[in-house]
């Protein structure tokens, strides 16, 4: 008889997170850790970073820090060499990380051409880069990737739920970017899939976070289950698709939104 529950442990794995000490990142990494594998938070937020770690080893988790910009490409097979050498090796890799330009948030029609570039580069080449080189080092054994995609990378934004609040529209350059992700994980899925490497997209609805009121109101009123989305509900669908209960799913693109992209 398969033992069901067994397939969610993740003991003896050893996982990365990308983005690690952000708002979704962190849960991720609790949830990693609690299903017993071995997790590096990679980060460029060192306080935030080195806080969770004391946390987690706190509750006998087995959890480290390393430095980690994923905007920075000109060495990525450098720096993620570094990774799995800390490792010692890796079956999970994912990508959370979230770099954005100072200008972040603009209309679209003031976000000018280095933005674009910068943008797209730093979060969407970066993203790409970043899964061919994990999977380069997931050649021998298998794996899998995960990456954070959005509803907004999905459909169309939903525009008037921001009127007379305090919280700007989704930027145009962010469903630009979601978007070529969740098409990024499907092509690498099907090109890594003969090394047994599974690459899989979240999408996340909008996470709660301390928002405007009557913006949360007005997105809630949108969506079925009539709330915002937990970091945790993130969290638990990752942990899934990183277990073996996830082992035949690959170029998914799973949605995390209560029902937002369904209506």
């Amino acid at each position: 008889m398969t033992d069901y529950l067994k397939k969610f442990v993740l003991k003896g794995k050893k996982a990365v997170v990308a983005g690690g000490a952000g708002l979704i990142g962190r849960e991720v990494v609790i949830a990693l850790a609690q299903a017993g594998a071995d997790v590096v938070i990679a980060d460029t937020n060192i306080t935030a970073g080195k806080k969770l770690v004391k946390g987690l080893v706190r509750s006998k988790g087995k959890v480290t820090f390393v430095t980690f910009d994923i905007s920075q490409m000109d060495d990525m097979k450098g720096h993620v060499a570094a990774v799995v050498k800390n490792l010692k090796g890796i079956d999970v890799w994912v990508n959370c990380a979230y770099p954005r330009t100072a200008d972040w948030g603009v209309l679209p029609e003031q976000v000018s051409a280095q933005s674009w570039r910068q943008n797209v580069d730093d979060q969407l080449s970066a993203t790409a880069l970043c899964c061919t080189t994990v999977a380069d080092h997931m050649k021998k054994k298998g794996g899998t990737i995960i990456n954070l995609g959005s509803i907004y990378g999905i459909g169309g934004g939903k525009f008037d739920i921001y009127n007379g609040t305090a919280v700007k529209p989704v930027p145009i350059i962010y469903s630009v970017v979601k978007g070529g992700i969740v098409n990024l994980s499907r092509y690498l899925a099907s090109y890594y899939g003969c090394y047994n490497i599974r690459v899989n997209t979240v999408c996340p609805g909008g996470v709660a976070d301390g928002q405007d009121p009557k913006f949360v109101k007005q997105y809630a009123g949108q969506t079925p289950l009539g709330r915002m989305a937990r970091s945790e509900e993130i969290a638990s669908t990752v942990l899934f698709l990183a277990s073996d209960a996830a082992s035949y799913i690959s170029g998914a693109t799973v949605m995390v939104d209560g029902g937002w992209t369904a209506v």
